[in-house]
């Protein structure tokens, strides 16, 4: 019996250092380090968190409360519900019109006086668990009018139900189908840009290599805000910045406390991608070539220097890609608009560089 437990035993230890070091020079990638250094433009409205910014940490309590009161298995339907209910009451100065974008259910979103030519694919985050064109009117009402363009927010497959490689298709056809199609019907698109949020700037990014490869024609800008671009979860920030994350540091804290190595394979079962491969970790693939990119993060925030490494690496590579920090900021405080002046002021930083990039056309005067 001792000698069965023995061979146990060896085979057990065998298997986790075989794991371990499949993880470690397989799944986790080359080291990213060398692009830790500080970049981009720091914004700051003060050494303390303002009233508002307080108030809008005191208002993730019911995520919190929702998670402590809701049993695992039925979290992601409680989380899904409670996003899209998020900004239920708010009304907006916008048309919400529902579409099918070649196959994807989607959502243009169209201010008064929007440019049918002049159109954003807006991709929506959420862990790639939730979230929807509903959940983010916040911010995708904003980008029509910042745009002075017409929106489309794509209803992107979401895992569980759905592979991780279904989302990434839904983007990429929604992608083909808006540069050949407006709010009007069929017709080409002017002016290009694509924006998303945390896994939905993941999205973006992951877009943006994509597009540049297969020779379709390149946005004319992007901006990702808050987003994930490791997914090998190498980032330092990742560890760091917990405690400071008000909001992904409830909902992931636990996960971040696991080894590095037992992550990675767990992010390959349930994917089945590689997670260094540049399609879920942009910041791991070629990064010369893309448009010009304007990323948005908090420094406080666990995704702060996932930001950090793809623009350093960016730029290294050639690319025109920037990056803005806010101190003492929520992960994508940008939807909290109007009542965060930072929010404000980060949206209007965004209305800047993109028509910095790409102007709009100047808009005839009505007959009077």
């Amino acid at each position: 019996m001792t000698s069965l437990l023995s061979i146990a035993l060896a085979i057990f230890v065998a298997v986790i250092v075989i794991a371990w070091a499949v993880a470690r020079w397989h799944l986790c990638g080359s080291d990213l380090s060398a692009f830790d250094g500080p970049v981009g433009e720091r914004h700051s409205r003060g050494d303390a968190p303002s009233d508002e910014a307080c108030a809008v940490v005191a208002s993730l309590g019911g995520v919190v409360q929702l998670l402590q009161v809701t049993p695992v298995r039925e979290r992601t339907a409680a989380l899904r519900r409670y996003i899209d209910e998020a900004f239920a009451n708010r009304t907006f100065d916008a048309r919400f019109v529902p579409v099918n974008a070649g196959g994807v259910k989607a959502e243009w979103v169209l201010e008064p006086r929007a440019d049918a030519a002049r159109r954003t694919l807006y991709i929506h985050g959420g862990a790639f668990v939730m979230g929807s064109p509903r959940s983010h009117r916040t911010l995708t009402t904003r980008f029509s009018a910042m745009t002075g363009g017409a929106v489309l927010a794509i209803d992107y497959r979401l895992m569980p139900e759905q592979p991780r490689r279904a989302g990434i298709e839904d983007c990429r056809t929604a992608y083909r189908w808006l540069l050949e199609n407006g709010p009007d019907g069929p017709a080409t698109a002017r002016t290009v840009f694509v924006a998303g949020d945390s896994a939905g700037g993941n999205l973006v990014l992951s877009l943006l290599a994509w597009t540049r490869d297969t020779g379709l024609r390149l946005p004319d800008a992007a901006v990702a805000l808050s987003p994930l671009t490791d997914a090998t979860l190498a980032s330092p920030s990742i560890r760091t910045n917990l405690p400071s994350d008000a909001m992904l540091g409830p909902l992931f804290g636990q996960l971040a406390r696991v080894p590095r190595w037992l992550m990675v394979w767990g992010a390959w079962l349930q994917t089945r991608i590689n997670p260094s491969d540049p399609l879920v970790s942009p910041v791991r693939g070629d990064l010369s070539g893309l448009p010009p990119v304007l990323v948005q993060a908090s420094e406080v925030e666990m995704l702060r220097d996932d930001a950090r490494r793809y623009v350093n690496k960016a730029r290294a590579a050639g690319s025109p890609v920037r990056l803005q920090t806010w101190n003492h900021m929520v992960h994508v405080w940008q939807i909290f608009n109007p009542e965060l002046t930072e929010a404000r002021d980060a949206l209007g930083e965004i209305e800047r560089f993109l028509a910095e990039v790409a102007p709009a056309a100047p808009r005839a005067t009505a007959p009077a």
